[in-house]
């Protein structure tokens, strides 16, 4: 639904999705990054939600392998939208706020899940499948199509590795 109603730009794309809008190019491809980062959010507030609940089987280094694995994915995420607005003009402090900005939805949807989870504990796995599914959808939907772009290359694919043994190692030794 987000998808549809928020005007955004996907890197190395000219036409935005969305609702028509006279936005600048650098806010849509900010709109769409902030976008992909309410799932997360809401993905780390479930977890959150049913470590607090008790009623899952959710531990502390589960809850913790999560965010961790979020957070170090979101230092690429600050510098795509960094970079991109330092070489059109803005001073690297800016650029850097506005890629931290963009982030700045994850704590929140996060707060927002772990407030209304709190109060249907039952809904749980449905709020945890739909931030899933909502993860996938954009990883389907942008990142992969983005990872295969331009020369044919394997770092798309061995990053990915890289990214999956991370989250694996972290599950392992906190979960």
């Amino acid at each position: 639904m987000l998808d549809h109603i928020i005007p955004h730009l996907h890197i190395n794309e000219d036409k935005a999705e969305g609702p028509k809008s006279r936005l600048a190019r650098t806010t849509m491809m900010v709109l769409a990054v902030t976008l992909h980062n309410i799932p997360e959010g809401m993905a780390v507030g479930v977890v959150y939600a049913g470590l607090v609940s008790g009623s899952a089987e959710i531990s502390a280094g589960g809850a913790l392998a999560l965010s961790l694995g979020i957070a170090i994915q979101n230092f690429p995420e600050g510098a795509i939208i960094s970079m991109p607005l330092h070489a059109q003009g803005q001073s690297k402090a800016k650029a850097f706020w506005n890629g931290a900005l963009s982030g700045a939805v994850e704590p929140i949807f996060g707060a927002l899940t772990v407030l209304f989870a709190g109060l249907v504990v039952p809904a749980m796995p449905y709020l945890l499948s739909f931030a899933a599914g909502a993860m996938m959808y954009v990883v389907v939907e942008e990142l992969i199509p983005e990872m295969a772009q331009g020369e044919h290359s394997h770092i798309g694919v061995l990053l990915f590795a890289v990214g999956f043994t991370v989250m694996m190692t972290l599950d392992v030794a906190l979960g």
